[in-house]
């Protein structure tokens, strides 16, 4: 239903405002707290037979156009516009750009559309995808890929929350299983709760037909975007455990995700993850010419750049006749080694690589160290506080460490030097990535958007928090990394991207510090920084978020 024109009364003023009969009353009484400052805890509004309640079905009220509202409440200090105004990344400066790249927005709630906005988020965790939906192949007909387009490019100019209407009425159109409406006891008239990873598959499978982006190097590719950066290939060999001589069954299909079923046993990720590759089932045997049991171990033959993995939190119980969360706590890796669910030809493809990228990381992690402590730090430290979330502020009230030169008459072990000085950081990366780069199998550096070391880390979470299947709510997280890269790319690119065999040394600017752990959290329009320490509070164990949609990013060479 459209929006209507409707009159607010109160203490003798009238206001014009919009009601929207799509969106619960809360949403109607927000709007009236913008034009008479009467704070939404406070407020009555007045309607035939009693009081506006946040639950009360408009369908019920039946609000007709020019309708005059009475509203009784003390009204508090009005809203205030923002103190500076709203600036668009086109008209800003090098430092403002800097600050504004340093602050992602968060996405209004449109009326249980948590689900979507925090699938919104995580997906920003892929500066590829953006890069394939900006380029000048996207076909025109593709609405959804078209309309993701458009709402991270006003993302990334605004420094304020994003209302994202536009995508959430082509997503419906295109999935109208998100149209559907809250028929519940409780119900406000308005749109369903939905699952965010239903909705996460779901706008993954729309970006089908966005074009795969060209390598940098001879190589003819024809896969698209999703099958170059996102689909993995899975081999399944079913074997009769009563007929040994059954010759096995094999099968090899196309994967967006790999599933962790949770047991009454499960407490680690890996351990569901095999669980959900290793099963049992019962089926006709040909050769014993009765039913038999079957063993099936499924493997990777193709491991994407990234890597979807969803935690299996909500089955059906039929005691109860609907789907229950599964609150047990599985403690989930934020680096993540694919090897152990990899078929054993890809295996020994990825291990050179593999194991040798892990002792570089080891190096890289001592000459952290080591320049760490050729710096005497001053002033407030920088780390954040691991019991709490930290709100968003301007980049230039965050405490900074300053570098002070020490005194001549202080020894190297007093201004915490060693003999020698370590070369630029970028002389090392290029001589390590010459070296990996000559390990990579040939098979998989022709393949565009494959991983060639098998080794992953955390980049997106999507939790839930409640109990139920069908309520709760969504959150994004996604890692600060993602939004500030040491090699100075913000996440939005209009250019092609760098093989990651590029001889060109990394960018360093604006800096980005290499051991900043911590992660985003965006709870729809509330963006908050939430310290790497609380990470392990997403395990589960309650009602509290727990990690339903983990994406990992294959690790770069360099």
């Amino acid at each position: 239903m459209a929006p209507i024109n409707v009159h607010i009364k109160h203490v003798g003023k009238n206001h014009d405002i919009h009601l929207d009969p799509d969106l619960p009353p809360l949403a109607f009484k927000e709007a009236i707290y913008q034009v008479t400052g009467v704070p939404v805890d406070r407020m009555k509004v007045m309607i035939k037979g009693g009081v506006l309640k946040d639950d009360t079905p408009w369908k019920k009220i039946s609000p007709k156009e020019g309708q005059t509202f009475m509203v009784i409440g003390a009204a508090g200090e009005l809203p205030k516009p923002p103190e500076k105004p709203i600036l668009f990344l086109e008209d800003m400066d090098d430092s403002e750009l800097a600050e504004a790249l340093a602050k992602p927005v968060g996405l209004s709630n449109l009326g249980n559309t948590c689900y979507m906005n925090a699938t919104i988020q995580a997906l920003r965790a892929v500066p590829e995808l953006q890069i394939a939906l900006n380029a000048p192949s996207l076909p025109v007909g593709s609405p959804l890929p078209n309309s993701l387009r458009d709402l991270y490019k006003n993302m990334s100019r605004t420094t304020e929350s994003v209302n994202p209407t536009k995508f959430l009425e082509v997503l419906r159109q295109i999935n109208p299983q998100f149209a559907e409406r809250d028929r519940g006891g409780k119900g406000t008239g308005g749109y369903s709760q939905q699952d965010a990873e239903e909705c996460y598959s779901q706008i993954i499978n729309s970006l089908r037909p966005i074009p795969g982006i060209p390598s940098t190097k001879p190589v003819a590719s024809t896969k698209s975007f999703v099958e170059q950066y996102l689909m993995g290939e899975m081999r399944r060999t079913m074997t009769c455990d009563e007929a040994p001589d059954e010759p096995p069954s094999v099968m090899t299909e196309k994967v967006l995700k790999i599933e962790c079923n949770i047991t009454g046993t499960t407490n680690f990720m890996l351990a569901g993850l095999k669980n959900a590759l290793d099963t049992t089932l019962e089926k006709n045997s040909p050769s014993l010419g009765r039913e038999a049991t079957y063993s099936q171990k499924s493997r990777l033959t193709r491991l994407p750049t990234y890597l979807t993995v969803h935690m299996v939190r909500f089955a059906w119980r039929a005691d109860i006749g609907k789907k229950a969360k599964i609150m047990r706590k599985v403690k989930f890796p934020t680096e993540f080694d694919a090897l152990d669910i990899v078929t054993d030809e890809l295996k020994s493809k990825l291990l050179p690589v593999s194991r040798r990228l892990m002792e570089l990381e080891k190096e890289r992690s001592e000459r952290r160290k080591v320049r760490k402590r050729t710096k005497v730090i001053g002033g407030p430290s920088s780390s954040t506080d691991a019991n709490k979330d930290i709100e968003m502020a301007d980049i230039s009230s965050t405490p900074a460490s300053t570098s002070e030169p020490a005194p001549e008459s202080q020894s190297n072990e007093q201004k915490g030097t060693i003999p020698g000085d370590l070369e630029d950081e970028a002389v090392y990366r290029q001589r390590e990535l010459a070296e990996l780069e000559g390990l990579v199998d040939p098979e998989l550096k022709q393949d565009v958007g494959s991983s060639v070391s098998g080794l992953y880390e955390l980049v997106a979470i999507v939790t839930h928090k409640g109990a139920a299947a069908d309520a709760g709510h969504y959150i994004g997280f996604v890692k600060k990394s993602v939004f500030h890269s040491m090699h100075g790319k913000p996440p939005v690119l209009t250019e092609e991207p760098e093989a990651s065999g590029s001889s060109s040394p990394p960018k360093k600017s604006p800096e980005f510090d290499e051991s900043d752990e911590d992660w985003y959290k965006f709870d729809d329009e509330k963006v908050s920084i939430f310290p790497k320490e609380k990470l392990a509070s997403l395990d589960g164990g309650g009602e509290d978020s727990s990690a339903y949609v983990l994406l990992y990013r294959s690790k770069p060479l360099a």
